[in-house]
């Protein structure tokens, strides 16, 4: 009954989350089994939650780095350093994508940030709309593999796992959907003859090349002092005024930004803070960055930028405690147990549930967005996975990334209707340039949810 009645108000047209709470409420009522107020206790108690406390630093660290003209910056250092290569600038989206992806936590915020700057620079280039439109959609699907990332947030909490270790599963998955993506890329230069974009600079490229060994150098040296007996919080305060002077006497174009997520994840993994005080980290971090250092951002925008946190974060928000009560209600039904019994009927192979599992979430991210689809998926799909011995890390990864890929897709494609609007194209030829850029994707998803050493290495070494 409670599916039945969940399903008519999903029908009629209800946003999914007031459908959720909504028949929730209705079946108690019904049922008289309890009382009218569990459908309040249980959604504040959904969100009552610790981990939680993350997700609005998130959104507010990546909502000030969209607005404080990071991306340009980002923009410029990826056409240093693979803009020569053929078909440059589908080198450079993707690039500027994994470093941005650092920062923002969302695909949308991808989309719509650094995606209006590639896609109008591409058009400039001569590059079909289509392409530059299909490219950056592909690779803001890395915006919430690479940490930090929102979804991992949320799905930590409802399968109560660790944030640093589903942070830490998502560095290497994202590098190899960014190689596939740039060889895609380069398939289509091949095949329609394209050069690059710039002239290759030996000082552009060394430059950036330094760049890139000054953000793997600073934690190398920053552990190597602690490990030597230095005293940590010191250690880092110092390096950090070194980083800043260096950047100051240098001119470097992106080091700062791209150092985000090493600040977050090796503060994480060091101890040094928990993922809810690295996101706090992180807004102190674009705070500096954009109202200090850059002086990018004033403090009309600041305030703008804080009532779209507040805005965007209500709605998440919401979303969780409606699933709260919307997931406990299923399990105290007996749903979950009804959907596992049969799924381990059909089969007890762990491939196989994957491949359905799979199947089921790309569904399901073409018509939900991907908070409200982790909230409802996690207690069905969660505990079969872990009766099949699937890691629930290593699910976690596998499910955000069906979700992200669901984004790119009709009827509810976030990410589609975005970059229909920024390219001013339409939903259709829209979604018909997205299409070729689903064999990396798809490829990538079929590596990572049968190889699951790919993302499971780093949390496996760091001993979470």
């Amino acid at each position: 009954m409670l599916k039945i009645i969940f399903l008519v108000l999903m029908a009629s047209g209800l946003p999914v989350a007031i459908a959720m709470a909504g028949s929730s409420l209705i079946y108690i009522l019904v049922s008289g089994n309890q009382p009218a107020l569990t459908v309040v206790h249980r959604m504040i108690g959904g969100i009552d939650s610790f981990p939680l406390l993350a997700v609005p630093f998130f959104i507010l660290a990546g909502n000030l780095m969209n607005n404080a003209g990071i991306t340009n910056r980002i923009y410029n250092f990826a056409l240093a350093l693979v803009g020569w290569l053929k078909g440059g600038l589908g080198h450079v989206n993707v690039v500027g994508s994994v470093i941005f992806a650092g920062m923002s936590g969302t695909a949308i915020a991808d989309a719509a940030g650094l995606g209006t700057i590639e896609i109008k620079a591409m058009k400039d280039h001569g590059y079909a709309t289509e392409f530059a439109v299909g490219v950056t959609a592909a690779s803001a699907t890395l915006g919430p593999i690479i940490p930090p990332s929102l979804p991992f947030v949320i799905y930590a909490m409802m399968a109560n796992v660790s944030v640093g270790a589903l942070f830490l599963a998502g560095i290497l998955p994202g590098v190899l959907m960014a190689l596939l993506m740039m060889i895609t890329v380069a398939y289509f230069a091949h095949k329609n003859g394209w050069g690059g974009d710039v002239k290759f600079s030996g000082s552009r490229f060394g430059k950036a090349l330094i760049e890139m060994a000054v953000v793997a150098g600073w934690p190398l040296a920053v552990w190597g002092l602690v490990q030597a007996g230095m005293q940590p919080q010191l250690t880092v305060a110092v390096a950090l005024v070194v980083l800043f002077a260096a950047d100051r006497y240098f001119g470097f174009q992106a080091v700062l930004p791209i150092m985000t997520p090493v600040l977050l994840i090796g503060g994480m993994t060091t101890g040094l803070f928990t993922p809810t005080e690295g996101a706090i980290a992180a807004c102190v971090w674009s705070m500096v960055l954009g109202l200090a250092w850059y002086r990018t951002m004033r403090w009309k925008m600041f305030v703008k930028v804080c009532l779209d946190t507040v805005e965007t974060t209500a709605t998440v928000m919401f979303i969780v405690a409606a699933a709260s009560i919307f997931g406990w209600m299923l399990t105290a039904t007996g749903v979950t147990a009804q959907i596992a019994a049969w799924v381990l009927a059909v089969t007890k192979e762990p491939w196989l549930f994957l491949l359905m599992a799979n199947l089921l979430m790309l569904f399901v991210g073409c018509f939900l967005e991907p908070t409200a689809a982790i909230t409802i998926l996690v207690p069905i799909l969660l505990p079969i996975a872990r009766q099949l011995g699937v890691d629930p890390v290593h699910f976690g990864l596998i499910m955000v990334l069906n979700l992200m890929i669901g984004l790119l897709h009709p009827p509810m494609g976030m990410v589609l209707f975005v970059l229909a609007r920024v390219a001013k194209l339409s939903v259709e030829r829209t979604t018909m340039a997205i299409l070729p850029w689903l064999v990396p994707l798809l490829g990538s998803l079929i590596l990572l949810t049968y190889v699951p050493s790919i993302s499971m290495w780093l949390p496996r070494t760091m001993g979470l």
